[in-house]
Protein backbone atom coordinates (compact mmCIF):
# COMPACT_ATOMS: atom_id res chain seq x y z
CA UNK A 1 0.00 0.00 0.00
CA UNK A 2 1.71 3.48 -0.90
CA UNK A 3 1.75 6.26 1.43
CA UNK A 4 -1.10 8.06 -0.71
CA UNK A 5 -3.32 5.15 -0.24
CA UNK A 6 -2.54 5.00 3.50
CA UNK A 7 -3.67 8.88 3.77
CA UNK A 8 -7.00 7.91 2.44
CA UNK A 9 -8.06 5.15 4.59
CA UNK A 10 -6.16 7.14 7.71
CA UNK A 11 -6.75 10.51 8.98
CA UNK A 12 -3.37 12.63 8.36
CA UNK A 13 -2.49 14.57 10.68
CA UNK A 14 -2.21 18.30 9.55
CA UNK A 15 1.47 19.43 10.01
CA UNK A 16 2.06 21.91 13.36
CA UNK A 17 5.15 24.22 12.94
CA UNK A 18 4.25 25.78 15.93
CA UNK A 19 5.32 22.40 17.57
CA UNK A 20 8.68 22.06 15.74
CA UNK A 21 12.27 22.50 17.70
CA UNK A 22 12.60 26.52 18.01
CA UNK A 23 16.48 26.82 16.27
CA UNK A 24 16.18 30.36 15.77
CA UNK A 25 16.90 33.50 18.93
CA UNK A 26 15.26 32.25 22.19
CA UNK A 27 13.44 34.79 24.27
CA UNK A 28 10.16 36.10 25.83
CA UNK A 29 8.17 38.79 23.81
CA UNK A 30 6.06 41.58 25.41
CA UNK A 31 3.13 41.37 23.41
CA UNK A 32 2.20 39.27 20.53
CA UNK A 33 -1.24 39.05 18.73
CA UNK A 34 -3.55 40.85 16.20
CA UNK A 35 -4.76 44.44 15.62
CA UNK A 36 -7.32 45.52 13.59
CA UNK A 37 -10.39 42.97 14.02
CA UNK A 38 -13.59 44.24 13.00
CA UNK A 39 -16.06 43.34 15.57
CA UNK A 40 -19.68 44.93 16.38
CA UNK A 41 -20.20 45.27 19.32
CA UNK A 42 -23.05 47.06 21.48
CA UNK A 43 -22.78 50.02 24.16
CA UNK A 44 -25.45 51.29 26.27
CA UNK A 45 -26.52 54.57 26.50
CA UNK A 46 -27.67 56.33 29.71
CA UNK A 47 -31.34 55.91 28.69
CA UNK A 48 -30.88 52.06 28.67
CA UNK A 49 -30.72 52.00 25.11
CA UNK A 50 -28.12 49.57 23.14
CA UNK A 51 -26.32 51.15 20.16
CA UNK A 52 -24.36 48.71 18.26
CA UNK A 53 -20.59 49.95 17.00
CA UNK A 54 -17.89 48.89 14.93
CA UNK A 55 -15.28 48.21 17.24
CA UNK A 56 -11.62 47.99 15.77
CA UNK A 57 -9.98 45.63 18.12
CA UNK A 58 -6.47 45.12 19.45
CA UNK A 59 -5.85 41.76 21.36
CA UNK A 60 -2.42 40.58 22.51
CA UNK A 61 -0.63 38.23 25.27
CA UNK A 62 2.79 38.17 26.50
CA UNK A 63 5.06 35.79 25.39
CA UNK A 64 6.39 34.29 28.67
CA UNK A 65 8.02 30.81 26.98
CA UNK A 66 11.33 31.75 25.63
CA UNK A 67 12.03 28.08 23.53
CA UNK A 68 8.20 28.55 21.97
CA UNK A 69 7.94 29.61 18.87
CA UNK A 70 4.83 31.95 19.35
CA UNK A 71 1.29 32.36 20.70
CA UNK A 72 -2.36 30.42 19.53
CA UNK A 73 -3.67 33.66 17.61
CA UNK A 74 -6.58 32.02 16.59
CA UNK A 75 -7.66 31.37 20.27
CA UNK A 76 -7.48 35.21 20.68
CA UNK A 77 -9.95 35.62 17.75
CA UNK A 78 -12.28 32.74 18.66
CA UNK A 79 -12.54 34.16 22.54
CA UNK A 80 -13.22 37.96 20.75
CA UNK A 81 -15.77 36.02 18.54
CA UNK A 82 -17.15 33.93 21.52
CA UNK A 83 -17.62 36.59 24.13
CA UNK A 84 -17.32 40.09 22.77
CA UNK A 85 -18.51 40.20 19.39
CA UNK A 86 -22.59 41.23 19.10
CA UNK A 87 -22.03 41.86 23.42
CA UNK A 88 -22.47 44.59 25.75
CA UNK A 89 -19.31 46.21 26.01
CA UNK A 90 -18.57 46.35 29.38
CA UNK A 91 -15.92 46.17 32.54
CA UNK A 92 -17.36 42.38 33.05
CA UNK A 93 -17.36 40.96 29.66
CA UNK A 94 -13.71 42.80 28.95
CA UNK A 95 -12.09 41.12 32.13
CA UNK A 96 -13.65 38.09 30.85
CA UNK A 97 -12.54 37.83 27.83
CA UNK A 98 -8.54 38.87 28.73
CA UNK A 99 -9.02 36.34 31.47
CA UNK A 100 -9.99 33.73 28.30
CA UNK A 101 -6.71 34.68 26.62
CA UNK A 102 -4.57 34.03 29.36
CA UNK A 103 -6.19 30.66 30.29
CA UNK A 104 -6.24 29.85 26.65
CA UNK A 105 -2.38 29.97 27.17
CA UNK A 106 -1.64 28.38 29.68
CA UNK A 107 2.60 27.74 30.04
CA UNK A 108 2.84 30.63 27.41
CA UNK A 109 1.60 33.69 28.89
CA UNK A 110 0.23 35.52 32.25
CA UNK A 111 -0.61 38.54 30.55
CA UNK A 112 -3.36 40.51 28.59
CA UNK A 113 -4.41 43.69 26.57
CA UNK A 114 -7.28 44.14 24.51
CA UNK A 115 -8.12 47.39 23.27
CA UNK A 116 -11.40 48.66 21.16
CA UNK A 117 -11.67 51.99 19.11
CA UNK A 118 -14.76 53.19 17.77
CA UNK A 119 -16.76 56.69 17.17
CA UNK A 120 -19.54 57.15 19.94
CA UNK A 121 -22.73 59.18 18.70
CA UNK A 122 -24.55 61.11 21.13
CA UNK A 123 -27.80 63.37 20.42
CA UNK A 124 -26.88 66.79 21.87
CA UNK A 125 -29.66 69.35 22.42
CA UNK A 126 -28.71 72.95 21.20
CA UNK A 127 -27.49 75.76 23.94
CA UNK A 128 -30.87 77.54 23.13
CA UNK A 129 -33.16 76.76 20.52
CA UNK A 130 -35.51 73.61 20.81
CA UNK A 131 -33.20 71.67 18.52
CA UNK A 132 -30.70 68.22 18.78
CA UNK A 133 -28.32 67.09 16.78
CA UNK A 134 -25.57 64.34 16.52
CA UNK A 135 -22.33 64.47 17.35
CA UNK A 136 -19.14 62.16 17.33
CA UNK A 137 -16.69 61.35 19.99
CA UNK A 138 -13.79 59.28 19.00
CA UNK A 139 -13.54 56.57 22.03
CA UNK A 140 -10.83 53.52 22.90
CA UNK A 141 -11.90 51.54 25.32
CA UNK A 142 -9.29 49.20 27.31
CA UNK A 143 -8.23 46.33 29.52
CA UNK A 144 -5.05 45.08 30.62
CA UNK A 145 -4.33 42.14 32.84
CA UNK A 146 -0.97 42.02 34.61
CA UNK A 147 -0.23 39.90 37.74
CA UNK A 148 -3.89 39.24 38.14
CA UNK A 149 -4.45 42.95 38.41
CA UNK A 150 -7.27 44.01 35.93
CA UNK A 151 -7.37 47.16 34.78
CA UNK A 152 -10.09 48.77 32.85
CA UNK A 153 -9.38 52.60 30.92
CA UNK A 154 -11.64 55.01 28.77
CA UNK A 155 -10.19 57.00 26.14
CA UNK A 156 -11.84 59.88 24.46
CA UNK A 157 -11.42 63.14 22.17
CA UNK A 158 -14.23 65.92 22.90
CA UNK A 159 -13.73 68.91 21.00
CA UNK A 160 -14.67 72.37 22.46
CA UNK A 161 -14.04 76.54 21.62
CA UNK A 162 -11.14 78.26 23.20
CA UNK A 163 -10.68 82.05 23.26
CA UNK A 164 -7.57 83.63 23.93
CA UNK A 165 -7.90 85.87 27.21
CA UNK A 166 -4.62 87.87 25.83
CA UNK A 167 -6.34 88.70 22.59
CA UNK A 168 -9.82 89.44 24.52
CA UNK A 169 -7.71 92.10 26.63
CA UNK A 170 -5.95 93.70 23.16
CA UNK A 171 -9.48 93.79 21.60
CA UNK A 172 -11.06 95.47 24.65
CA UNK A 173 -7.98 98.40 24.44
CA UNK A 174 -8.67 98.70 20.87
CA UNK A 175 -12.72 99.07 21.06
CA UNK A 176 -11.59 101.48 23.91
CA UNK A 177 -9.22 103.97 22.22
CA UNK A 178 -12.54 103.91 19.53
CA UNK A 179 -14.92 105.22 22.27
CA UNK A 180 -12.01 107.77 23.26
CA UNK A 181 -11.32 108.73 19.62
CA UNK A 182 -15.98 108.61 18.98
CA UNK A 183 -16.85 110.71 22.13
CA UNK A 184 -13.74 112.59 23.31
CA UNK A 185 -11.23 111.59 26.08
CA UNK A 186 -12.64 114.59 28.36
CA UNK A 187 -16.53 114.06 27.62
CA UNK A 188 -17.88 114.34 31.34
CA UNK A 189 -21.14 113.21 29.92
CA UNK A 190 -22.13 110.94 26.67
CA UNK A 191 -25.59 109.94 25.37
CA UNK A 192 -26.68 106.55 26.53
CA UNK A 193 -28.78 105.92 23.27
CA UNK A 194 -25.85 107.11 21.18
CA UNK A 195 -23.59 105.16 23.20
CA UNK A 196 -25.64 102.05 22.55
CA UNK A 197 -26.21 102.55 18.68
CA UNK A 198 -21.58 102.93 18.02
CA UNK A 199 -21.47 99.70 19.93
CA UNK A 200 -23.73 97.85 16.87
CA UNK A 201 -21.69 99.47 14.75
CA UNK A 202 -18.01 97.89 13.09
CA UNK A 203 -16.43 101.23 14.28
CA UNK A 204 -17.61 100.30 18.02
CA UNK A 205 -16.43 96.49 17.91
CA UNK A 206 -13.05 97.14 16.13
CA UNK A 207 -11.39 93.77 17.26
CA UNK A 208 -12.48 90.30 18.59
CA UNK A 209 -10.34 87.99 20.42
CA UNK A 210 -9.31 85.43 18.58
CA UNK A 211 -11.03 81.98 19.03
CA UNK A 212 -10.04 78.25 17.58
CA UNK A 213 -11.56 74.68 17.61
CA UNK A 214 -9.67 72.58 20.58
CA UNK A 215 -9.46 69.07 21.33
CA UNK A 216 -9.37 67.80 24.88
CA UNK A 217 -7.49 64.23 24.59
CA UNK A 218 -8.44 62.35 28.51
CA UNK A 219 -8.26 58.78 29.40
CA UNK A 220 -9.30 57.39 32.57
CA UNK A 221 -8.72 54.12 34.54
CA UNK A 222 -12.14 53.40 36.66
CA UNK A 223 -11.99 52.15 39.69
CA UNK A 224 -12.99 48.25 40.43
CA UNK A 225 -16.44 48.84 41.41
CA UNK A 226 -18.04 50.41 37.95
CA UNK A 227 -20.25 48.02 36.51
CA UNK A 228 -20.68 50.23 33.28
CA UNK A 229 -18.90 52.29 30.79
CA UNK A 230 -19.42 55.77 31.77
CA UNK A 231 -18.74 57.05 28.53
CA UNK A 232 -21.55 59.64 28.25
CA UNK A 233 -20.67 60.92 31.56
CA UNK A 234 -17.10 61.01 31.10
CA UNK A 235 -17.98 63.01 28.01
CA UNK A 236 -20.24 65.49 30.00
CA UNK A 237 -17.81 65.89 33.29
CA UNK A 238 -15.83 67.30 30.22
CA UNK A 239 -17.82 69.17 28.57
CA UNK A 240 -19.14 70.89 31.48
CA UNK A 241 -15.68 71.67 32.49
CA UNK A 242 -14.65 73.81 29.70
CA UNK A 243 -18.20 75.02 29.26
CA UNK A 244 -17.78 75.72 25.42
CA UNK A 245 -18.44 72.44 23.71
CA UNK A 246 -18.40 72.65 19.80
CA UNK A 247 -22.16 72.48 18.61
CA UNK A 248 -24.75 70.56 16.26
CA UNK A 249 -27.30 72.19 15.27
CA UNK A 250 -27.12 76.01 16.04
CA UNK A 251 -29.72 78.56 15.18
CA UNK A 252 -28.78 82.40 15.68
CA UNK A 253 -29.74 82.01 19.15
CA UNK A 254 -27.47 79.22 19.70
CA UNK A 255 -24.77 81.08 17.74
CA UNK A 256 -25.20 84.11 20.19
CA UNK A 257 -25.07 81.99 23.22
CA UNK A 258 -21.61 80.12 22.43
CA UNK A 259 -20.16 83.97 21.74
CA UNK A 260 -21.45 84.84 25.30
CA UNK A 261 -20.31 81.59 26.82
CA UNK A 262 -16.78 81.91 24.78
CA UNK A 263 -16.50 85.45 26.11
CA UNK A 264 -17.24 84.21 29.53
CA UNK A 265 -14.46 81.47 29.70
CA UNK A 266 -12.04 83.31 28.18
CA UNK A 267 -9.03 80.04 28.34
CA UNK A 268 -4.90 79.91 27.82
CA UNK A 269 -4.46 75.91 27.32
CA UNK A 270 -3.00 75.73 30.91
CA UNK A 271 -6.71 77.25 31.68
CA UNK A 272 -8.40 74.38 30.05
CA UNK A 273 -5.57 71.81 31.73
CA UNK A 274 -6.24 73.06 35.13
CA UNK A 275 -10.24 72.98 35.15
CA UNK A 276 -10.56 68.94 33.38
CA UNK A 277 -7.75 68.42 36.48
CA UNK A 278 -10.25 69.56 39.22
CA UNK A 279 -13.62 67.95 37.62
CA UNK A 280 -11.82 64.97 36.80
CA UNK A 281 -10.33 64.61 40.26
CA UNK A 282 -13.59 65.15 41.84
CA UNK A 283 -14.82 62.04 40.25
CA UNK A 284 -15.27 59.19 42.08
CA UNK A 285 -15.50 56.65 39.01
CA UNK A 286 -12.01 57.70 37.85
CA UNK A 287 -9.12 56.00 39.50
CA UNK A 288 -6.18 57.78 37.58
CA UNK A 289 -6.34 60.32 34.52
CA UNK A 290 -4.40 62.07 31.66
CA UNK A 291 -5.24 64.77 30.01
CA UNK A 292 -4.23 66.76 26.80
CA UNK A 293 -5.62 69.84 25.66
CA UNK A 294 -4.47 71.07 22.02
CA UNK A 295 -5.21 74.15 21.06
CA UNK A 296 -5.42 75.05 17.45
CA UNK A 297 -4.12 77.88 17.73
CA UNK A 298 -5.58 80.46 14.77
CA UNK A 299 -2.89 83.27 15.50
CA UNK A 300 0.14 80.72 14.71
CA UNK A 301 0.43 77.63 12.28
CA UNK A 302 1.35 75.34 15.23
CA UNK A 303 -0.94 74.27 18.19
CA UNK A 304 -0.76 75.18 21.81
CA UNK A 305 -0.79 72.29 24.35
CA UNK A 306 -1.16 71.65 27.70
CA UNK A 307 -0.71 67.91 29.96
CA UNK A 308 -1.61 66.92 33.68
CA UNK A 309 -1.90 63.76 34.97
CA UNK A 310 -3.56 62.80 38.55
CA UNK A 311 -0.25 62.17 39.58
CA UNK A 312 -1.17 58.62 42.12
CA UNK A 313 1.77 55.98 42.36
CA UNK A 314 2.25 53.67 39.45
CA UNK A 315 -0.10 55.64 37.47
CA UNK A 316 -0.17 57.83 33.92
CA UNK A 317 3.67 59.29 33.66
CA UNK A 318 3.74 63.22 31.82
CA UNK A 319 4.76 62.33 28.96
CA UNK A 320 3.54 64.45 26.40
CA UNK A 321 2.58 62.21 23.59
CA UNK A 322 -0.78 60.50 23.28
CA UNK A 323 -0.02 56.57 24.52
CA UNK A 324 -0.01 54.46 21.79
CA UNK A 325 -0.91 50.72 23.55
CA UNK A 326 -0.02 48.21 24.22
CA UNK A 327 3.02 49.35 26.08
Amino acid sequence: MTSTNACKELPCAMPDVAKQPHTGPKGTLNWVGMSQIELPVFVQNLQGGRIQMLARVQAYVNLTDPDSKGIHMSRLYVALDNMLAMNDLTPEVLGATIQQFVDSHQGLSNAAYLECRFDYFERRNSLLSDNSGWKNYPVRVAASLRDGQLETEISVDVPYSSTCPCSAALARQLIQEGFRETFGADTVTVDAQQVYAWLGTTQGIRATPHSQRSIAQVKVKLVDVVNHLPITQLIDCIENALQTPVQATVKREDEQEFARLNAANLMFCEDAARRLKQALSDDASVRDFWVRVNHMESLHAHDAVSIVVKGVEDGYRDDPHEYVHPT
